[in-house]
């Protein structure tokens, strides 16, 4: 039925059993297994109109994207460990400075993933009441199934 499943992560109690659910439905399918951590680059504030923005320095900036690459590493190890645990090799990627919704469906089609899995809403916004934004934009914008896990 699937062959090669996507599965997403940003690390939230929600995404957690996404992936734990993905892996399992892989051994189960004996599918392949890509694991995507996304993370965003820096918002930056240019300022508009007369109020003065923020331009973070170069400092600023290589300490922002190395937190965000350790972050990534440790929910990637997390998913390694799962995949290992249930007796699977995953294939972890981590893509940094991208908008999660986007990077998902562009990964899902280079990659020839025929089905995603992502959680239910991740670590923004209103958690409980509404669909994830990125998930939502997975749904209507993406070309292959997508199993939503809560």
């Amino acid at each position: 039925m699937y062959t090669n499943i996507l599965l997403s992560t940003d690390g939230s109690d929600v995404a957690r059993k996404g992936v734990k659910h993905g892996i399992e439905l892989a051994k189960a399918l004996n599918a392949n297994v890509t694991v995507v951590a996304v993370t965003e680059p820096l918002p930056v504030d240019y300022g508009s109109g007369h109020a003065s923005g923020w331009i973070p320095t170069q400092e600023e900036v290589d300490s922002f994207n190395e937190g965000r690459k350790a972050f990534a590493g440790m929910v990637l190890d997390e998913a390694r460990a799962m995949a290992e645990q249930i007796g699977i090799s995953a294939e972890l990627m981590h893509i940094p400075d991208a908008h999660p919704a986007t990077a998902i469906i562009e990964t899902a089609k280079s990659r020839g993933c025929d089905l995603i899995i992502m959680g239910s809403h991740g670590r923004r916004g209103l958690k409980r009441l509404f669909l994830g934004s990125q998930t939502s934009e997975v749904l209507a914008d993406g070309s292959v199934p997508v199993l939503v896990v809560h």
